[in-house]
């Protein structure tokens, strides 16, 4: 039998020419297939000839195609291989790719949202101190996100993100990246386009609506989750699964090509906004508009000068970041990390005194929460110690009532598996 392990997921290409944008198209899993422009890079160009694609195959209504996501610079095709063979659809593609209209010219609905901002809220400054404390407090993007922002930029202050976020208007590229509707946008002039790392090792919360930069582009969380963005603030909600509302005529408040701005409010004002919005006793503001691609190209030839400025300012406080990095031993972090931890498993055995029973780790985590102390009482299924773990907060319970008689652990303390955390006596 043939190795298929072997084969390589790519079923065809078309070649880069004058005319023509290269084109790769994947097998992805036997009802996927994934078609993908160009080369990895930020190119506007790419996402339209994505779209035209997308529009390509729905006015033609090929029979199998049960439904499509368009991403950067990708599509991602879901059909039924017992109506629509992949031999089939491969062959509709590549007629698509001489008939597809010019780029050039095309034109979306593009609608002007207008989203409050909570700069540097309270509520992403409570996951940073998480992070802190149970993941890593010295990494180069705590305590503030936006200090980094400004020093891996190349920018004089925090001021100046700040300005800039609040000029940039954003154009939302994909949906669903981080959960329910969430945006990826990036702005659309490159002089609002701040880069970033992403948080490594990621967080394990993040609050619903937080609004984060990584690599050039920017996120609204859709809810409550891990995450790696860095933050700048908070928003409004862009999930409502409570109600149709005048902004909510579907679950997701965004569409592909909406332009996204931000206006400042406080923290409390944008708790009200929160709460009133999602109720539908207020709207946004929200016009419609449209995006033309040449008229886009156009603008970014007259600004050219002052873009590649930007740009070279930005990369070499880029550079000049992870030069540092490499001198702070960043890049070999993991490494040590993994040697320290073993000489950490080399602890002696604990010795525990009859009738005491030892409530113990399942997995490699670290210590968030410590929610007992010596002494406590506590019935079956309490809660006793919060471990985060690979994205997830773990709850360690009694299973049995009992009183705490010993604990092992500290917040902010790794652990592995079947190390003691607590002793209980009955």
């Amino acid at each position: 039998m043939r190795d298929l392990f072997c084969l390589s997921p790519i079923l065809q290409e078309i070649s880069e020419s004058s005319t023509q944008i290269a084109v790769t198209y994947r097998q992805a899993g036997d009802k996927y297939l994934l078609v993908e422009y160009g080369s990895l890079v930020l190119d506007f160009n790419l996402r339209f000839r994505v779209h035209g694609l997308m529009l390509w195959l729905q006015e033609n209504h090929l029979p199998g195609i049960i439904d499509l996501t368009p991403g950067i610079r990708s599509l991602q095709i879901h059909y039924d291989s017992r109506i629509l063979t992949l031999g089939e659809l491969l062959n509709s593609l590549t007629q698509a790719e001489y008939q597809l209209q010019d780029i050039e010219n095309i034109e979306v609905s593009s609608r002007i949202v207008n989203l409050p901002l909570s700069w540097n809220d309270k509520s992403t400054q409570l996951a940073i101190e998480k992070y802190m404390q149970s993941v890593r407090s010295d990494a180069p993007w705590c305590p503030s996100n936006i200090e980094f922002i400004r020093r891996i930029n190349g920018l004089e202050s925090v001021e100046e993100v700040k300005e800039i976020i609040f000029n940039a208007s954003y154009l939302v590229l994909g949906l669903g990246d981080v959960y329910l509707g969430a945006p990826v946008a990036t702005p659309l002039d490159p002089r609002h386009r701040l880069v970033t790392t992403k948080y490594n090792p990621a967080r394990t919360w993040t609050p619903e609506n937080a609004v984060g930069i990584g690599g050039a582009y920017m996120c609204i969380y859709g809810m409550e989750g891990p995450g790696g963005y860095q933050f700048v603030g908070r928003t409004v909600q862009v999930w409502n699964r409570h109600k149709k509302t005048t902004d909510f005529s579907k679950p997701w408040l965004l569409r592909f090509f909406d332009q996204i701005k931000f206006f400042p409010v406080s923290p409390d004002e944008l708790l009200r906004y929160r709460q009133d919005l999602i109720q539908g006793k207020v709207k946004l503001d929200i016009r419609e508009g449209k995006f033309r691609l040449k008229e886009y190209q156009q603008f970014l030839n007259q600004n050219s000068e002052s873009i590649a400025a930007f740009k070279a300012k930005q990369q070499a406080a880029f550079q000049r970041e992870r030069e540092q990095w490499a001198v702070q031993g960043e890049f070999t972090r993991q490494q040590t990390l993994e040697e320290v931890e073993l000489d950490k498993n080399e602890d002696p055995e604990i010795i525990l005194p009859a009738n005491t029973e030892a409530i113990k780790s399942h997995v490699s985590a670290n210590v968030w929460q410590v929610l007992v102390k010596q002494g406590d009482e506590v019935r079956e299924g309490d809660r006793l110690i919060i471990l985060e773990a690979m994205k997830m907060e773990i709850a360690v319970t009694a299973d049995k009532v009992g009183t705490i008689s010993h604990i092992f652990c500290t917040q902010g303390q790794m652990v592995s598996p079947g190390q003691i955390l607590i002793a209980m006596t009955n």
